[in-house]
C-alpha cells in the first residue's frame, strides 16, 4: 500500500520524535494518559509500525543498544535517499541494509518487484535492534528440530514447488500473514478499538482482526487450535497485556507451534507513541523465549483494504507454470 499523502507528515513527525526522545524509550513521568469513559488508558486510533530498526542487531553494533545522534542523522538522510531513488521496494530489514550500505538489492530481481513508491517512509528510532532480550539483540538459537524441519521443507519445495496450491505458503495463498504481524514498512498499520470488556486490533495486512476479552474469561480448551491463536487481555496498571495461546500447527511451518505462547504489552507513553513489547515463548522453534520492543507511532492515515484473495491469477499462473515445467522435463527425457 503506497501512501503518498503521508510522506511530509511522516518525515516531520520523525524529527519531532527524535527530539522528544532521549536515549531509551520510556514513559514520560509527567504524561497524562488519555482515558476511556471506563477509566482505562485510551489506545484507540491508527498506529504505524514503520521503524527502520532491524529485528536483530547487526554485528557491527556489537553490544550497543542505541544509535548515536550522528548515526541517526546519517540514517535519516540515507532513508530519504533510498526512497527518492525510485528503485525496487525494500521490505523489512532490507531497507536498513540499504540505508547503511547505500546498495539497493532487490529481493526478487528475476521477475521484477514493486518500486519504492509502494513503501512508506521509515522512521528512525533509537534502538539498534528490536530484540531486547536476549541482551545481544539476536534471536536465541533455534532448536535442532526446527533446523531439521526447515531443511526438509526447503528440499520438499525444491522438488515439489507447486504440485498443488497446498505446496505454497499461507501468505502467498492470501489466507494468513500471521498475527500479530510485526513486519514494518508495508501494510504495517493497526487500528485499535476498545470497549469496556474488549480490545480489538485490526491489522491492515490481510485485514485480520484479533479480539481480546479484558474481563475474567479462561482460554479456550486445548482441543481448539486457531491460526491466530486465542487472545486474552488484562490491565497491569496502565499497561495492556494480551496473552495468546492455542495456535494451530497449520499456522506455521515451524514444529510445535501449538505450544507457542505470545505475550504483548502496550503502554502509551505520549500522544504520538505506544511502547510495544512482544515476548514469544516458542519452544518448538527456539531454545529460549525472546522479547522485541517496537515504537508504534500515531498516524492520521486510515486503514486500507488489503485486496488479496485466494484463487487469484497469481496462484493460477504459479500452478500452470509448474505444469509447463513438468511437461518440458518429460519431453526432454523422451528425446
Amino acid at each position: 500500500m503506497n501512501r503518498f499523502f503521508g510522506t511530509c507528515w511522516t518525515s516531520f513527525r520523525a524529527m519531532l520524535i527524535l527530539l522528544a526522545m532521549p536515549l531509551a524509550a520510556s514513559a514520560q513521568s509527567d504524561y497524562e494518559v488519555p482515558r476511556t469513559i471506563d477509566g482505562h488508558p485510551d489506545f484507540q486510533g491508527v498506529w504505524e509500525n514503520n521503524t527502520l530498526t532491524p529485528v536483530e542487531r547487526p554485528e557491527a553494533y556489537a553490544d550497543r543498544e542505541f544509535f548515536t545522534d550522528e548515526e541517526i542523522a546519517f540514517l535519516q538522510q540515507r532513508a530519504l535517499d533510498v526512497n527518492a531513488s525510485g528503485a525496487d521496494a525494500l521490505f523489512g530489514d532490507g531497507f536498513f541494509g540499504a540505508a547503511v550500505s547505500g546498495e539497493i538489492n532487490s529481493y526478487d530481481p528475476t521477475t521484477g518487484n514493486y518500486d519504492s513508491q509502494w513503501i512508506v517512509d521509515r522512521i528512525v528510532h533509537r534502538r539498534t535492534s528490536q530484540i531486547i532480550d536476549p541482551p545481544n539483540g539476536r534471536y536465541p538459537p533455534r532448536t535442532l528440530e526446527a533446523v531439521a524441519t526447515a531443511r526438509e521443507l526447503a528440499e520438499r519445495r525444491r522438488l515439489h514447488p507447486a504440485d498443488s496450491w497446498t505446496d505454497r505458503p499461507l501468505g502467498e495463498r492470501c489466507l494468513s500473514f500471521g498475527a500479530p504481524r510485526l513486519g514494518s514498512g508495508y501494510n504495517s498499520y493497526i487500528q485499535i478499538v476498545q470497549t469496556r470488556d474488549t480490545v480489538a486490533i485490526i491489522q491492515e495486512m490481510a485485514h485480520d482482526v484479533r479480539i481480546a476479552p479484558i474481563v475474567e474469561k479462561p482460554h479456550l480448551t486445548g482441543k481448539v487450535k486457531l491460526w491466530h491463536g486465542d487472545s486474552r487481555g488484562w490491565w497491569d496498571g496502565d499497561t495492556l497485556v494480551i496473552e495468546t495461546t492455542n495456535y494451530s500447527d497449520a499456522s506455521s511451518t515451524a514444529p510445535g507451534t501449538d505450544r507457542k505462547i505470545n505475550t504483548e504489552r502496550l503502554t502509551r507513553i505520549s500522544d504520538e507513541q505506544i511502547l510495544y513489547h512482544f515476548t514469544s515463548d516458542d519452544p518448538g522453534q527456539f531454545t529460549a523465549p525472546y522479547t522485541r520492543e517496537i515504537m508504534l507511532d500515531f498516524t492520521p492515515d486510515k486503514i486500507y483494504e488489503y485486496a488479496c484473495h485466494e484463487g487469484n491469477y497469481g496462484m493460477y499462473n504459479i500452478l500452470s507454470g509448474h505444469r509447463a515445467e513438468e511437461r518440458m522435463a518429460r519431453e526432454a527425457a523422451e528425446q
